[in-house]
């Protein structure tokens, strides 16, 4: 449940709540390694500490807006949650752990993300910046 909490009391006290919940309705009452997974699984919190919407966010970028760049507003319009919720909620843990990355143009889904959902990157390696594999060639050599 810690690996799973995002370092975050607040999380992790929540998911203990669920878990013990689960314990109580589907298991014996005692919470063990069993029960816990089927809990986790059941509550959609993946080893990653990513939970439904989190994927949700990741998987509308990706497919509506080809993986960014897209700004905060539309993202919260195209999943029906509120800006601030995201900001302060979700899209801090998403870039964290590096699967999400804010830019200028707006915010932009990594490979590890990709990855992760299981999906073909399409996007370039570049980090936004217009310098090409040759500019940092030449400027290695000088």
């Amino acid at each position: 449940m810690a690996r799973r909490s995002r370092g975050t009391p607040r999380v992790a006290n929540r998911i203990l709540k669920r878990v013990r919940d689960f314990s109580q309705v589907k298991g014996t009452g005692a919470i063990d390694i069993d029960i816990t997974r089927s809990a986790l699984e059941a509550l959609g919190v993946d080893y990653m500490g990513l939970e439904n919407l989190d994927r949700e966010i990741l998987r509308n970028i990706i497919e509506r807006f080809d993986g960014g760049p897209v700004g905060i507003d539309t993202i919260a319009a195209s999943i029906g949650e509120e800006r601030v919720t995201i900001e302060d909620v979700y899209e801090p843990y998403l870039i964290q752990i590096g699967f999400l990355n804010r830019t200028k143009k707006g915010r932009v889904v990594s490979r590890a993300a990709y990855n992760h959902l299981g999906l073909d990157y399409a996007g370039d390696d570049s980090d936004g910046t217009d310098e090409t594999d040759d500019d940092m060639q030449m400027s290695l050599d000088v």
